[in-house]
């Protein structure tokens, strides 16, 4: 049933791709879909691109094994939403009009060197994450179907990263869009469902679950408690702070993510997108809650890392679980559902962040090298940027299917938190930021991520690391973002101060002569 499952997902979305896409050409319609989701469908369509699979899975798993700290990272996830629709989506929305070099640009135009800056990060933060859920495919689809073989696993890889191809290809925007309002709605539907069962289980009684989890650990009261999940390090609660704040600064900074801000027609469709896309997330982060509480209750967290050392497989086992020896057609259709909408979710979340670096390849490196680009050229170069982003991406995911990915996801994080949140925050607020600033931003939060995440213990020192055999740890801490944030920060005010004061106050003009757009917005008119 999962197999016949997922066919019919794969067929349905790609048919509402061809269906949606763009029929003539017109860049508005590609990038934007012409603005025209409603609020509630453009915020389910927002939050569908900010729950990926490393959310569904990866963070239920970590309620799983570590209870509290599990719990905390869902929140701190939804908080990331949060600080993005308080602080920075009008203004985005307002500055930006396709990609984030598009926002990044609106008070210093003509920079074609920040422009292919801001592809390079955006490519360098989204193709990790993309090689964790297409290397996670094979497994997962493994684990589902019931076969182990390598070959099989490595087709799994390249028959979906060649649907997600296609979806960006073809759908472009509102084509995304539709799969990722249909993903969240499938995952949600399914997900209450089952944390109704499992609540069921222990009569309605969040308590008794908690207790029951807690008893199964093997760690007793710990698991209710803070510091489980970082016990191994030198300093728990500096990693544990480095972590959240990276999760919380980076998750909702993402490339793929604040591009669905330039869909929304006005300052008022953008906050309350917001507000569906919060409210969505909320309630997800509930769902995984209690059904990774519940993997934990009713198997024991010996059983649940057994399966996987990082608790990715505890949504399914916890599901699995709640139907008890007996399992009636209305469960298995269930369980069912519950697997096909964590397919389409691995399917959507690829197809958002393949579409984010077409989009940015074509619009702000090669687009801006050629002066009068027909949207015609714009478009199929676009088209032609999907598969050379997604090719190499099913590559190495077949490479790297068998190593811990966990790194990977965190590298993403910390480059949104370290590099492209403190360009955002300057860019759109401070008046004298200069291009140089913004440049020694990017470059500089960029590199120190990448010159300390090797020394972390996500890559070595530690039985689930990515070199388990080796120990070259010279930074003990789950993320870099302890130092490389502030690093980011400090490139920035220290590259604005090295351009001098004639070109900051030149930088400040420009600034206050858009500041009322970018701050107070104006109503994007469709061609």
């Amino acid at each position: 049933m999962s197999l016949v499952g997922f066919s019919t997902v794969a067929t349905i979305t790609l048919l509402l791709c061809v269906l949606t896409g763009p029929d003539r050409d017109d860049l508005d319609e590609f990038y934007t879909g012409y603005s025209s989701l409603s609020p509630m469908r453009n915020g389910l369509a927002i939050a569908g691109d900010y729950i990926s699979a490393a959310t569904v899975l990866g963070t239920s798993g970590v309620i799983a094994l570590f209870g509290y700290d599990g719990v905390v990272l869902a929140l701190s996830t939804a908080l990331s939403l949060m600080l993005l629709m308080f602080l920075l989506a009008e203004p985005l929305r307002n500055a930006g009009r396709f990609t984030m070099g598009d926002a990044l640009t609106r008070r210093m135009p003509g920079t074609r060197s920040v422009r292919i800056t801001a592809s390079v990060v955006t490519l360098a933060s989204l193709l990790p994450l993309m090689l964790v859920q297409l290397a996670g495919t094979g497994q997962l689809m493994g684990f589902i179907l019931g076969f182990s073989g390598e070959s099989m696993q490595t087709g799994c890889i390249v028959g979906v990263g060649a649907l997600m191809i296609s979806y960006a290809a073809i759908g472009g925007m509102k084509g995304t869009a539709l799969i990722q309002i249909l993903k969240i709605v499938l995952l949600l539907g399914s997900g209450l469902l089952v944390a109704a069962l499992m609540l069921h289980r222990f009569d309605w009684d969040p308590g008794a679950l908690f207790d029951a989890a807690a008893a199964n650990s093997g760690t007793g009261d710990a698991f209710l408690a803070s510091g489980l999940q970082f016990a191994g390090s030198v300093s728990p609660g500096i990693d544990m702070i480095s972590s959240h704040l990276t999760v919380v600064l980076g998750g909702a900074c993402l490339p793929h993510i604040t591009m669905r801000m330039y869909t929304a027609d006005s300052a008022r469709q953008v906050r309350r997108s917001m507000s569906w896309a919060v409210s969505g997330v909320a309630l997800f982060v509930l769902v995984i809650t209690v059904v990774g509480f519940g993997a934990t209750a009713l198997l024991g967290r010996t059983v649940v890392a057994g399966a996987d050392p990082r608790g990715n497989t505890a949504y399914l086992l916890g599901t699995r679980a709640v139907f008890g020896a007996e399992v009636s057609t209305a469960e298995t259709v269930l369980f069912t559902t519950v697997t096909t909408a964590i397919f389409l979710t691995v399917l959507a979340s690829v197809a958002g962040m393949i579409l984010a670096c077409a989009n940015s390849l074509a619009h702000d490196v090669f687009a801006a090298r050629v002066q009068d680009m027909t949207p015609r050229r714009e478009m199929l170069l676009a088209r032609l940027s999907a598969a050379a982003v997604g090719v190499p991406a099913i590559l190495l995911a077949t490479l790297v299917q068998h190593h811990s990915l966990h790194p990977l996801i965190t590298l993403s994080f910390c480059l949104g938190a370290s590099a492209i949140a403190p360009a955002l925050v300057y860019g759109l607020f401070w008046r004298r930021y200069t291009r140089t600033g913004l440049l020694a931003t990017l470059i500089g939060g960029t590199l120190s991520v990448l010159v300390l995440m090797p020394g972390t213990n996500l890559v070595s020192g530690s039985p689930v690391a990515a070199f388990p055999d080796a120990d070259f740890t010279w930074f003990p801490f789950t993320t870099t973002g302890l130092l490389s944030i502030p690093a980011g920060f400090l490139c920035g005010w220290l590259g604005t101060l090295a351009s001098g004061r004639p070109r900051a106050e030149e930088q400040r003009r420009q600034y206050e002569a858009v500041e009322g757009r970018i701050l107070a917005g104006a109503i994007r008119r469709r061609p």
